[in-house]
């Protein structure tokens, strides 16, 4: 983004909003994530470990989450660049 029609006080002010937003939305990936894998893997309560079909489980669950999750913003800035190039004839 263009900051340079703003002061550097707003400048600096954008900047804090705009990391305060993406702290927002690391946050909400990794709860969407944790709460996704444990509700699909962990189902057995009787020992506070993890057994090794659970933690298999969850090793799968947060790479396929990861992978998707990359995937998507991969495509995102695909059209993201392809709305921002050059009008097609």
């Amino acid at each position: 983004m263009d900051f340079s029609q703003f002061n550097s006080a707003e400048q600096a002010h954008m900047t804090k909003i705009i990391e305060k937003k993406q702290m927002q939305d690391f946050l909400r990936l990794y709860s969407g994530l944790v709460e996704r894998c444990f509700n699909t893997c962990c189902n057995d309560f009787t020992s506070k470990a993890l057994s090794s079909k659970e933690e298999q489980c969850v090793l799968n669950c947060s790479d396929k989450f990861l992978k998707h999750s990359e995937r998507v913003g991969q495509r995102f800035a695909e059209l993201n660049a392809e709305a921002m190039g050059p009008p097609k004839p």
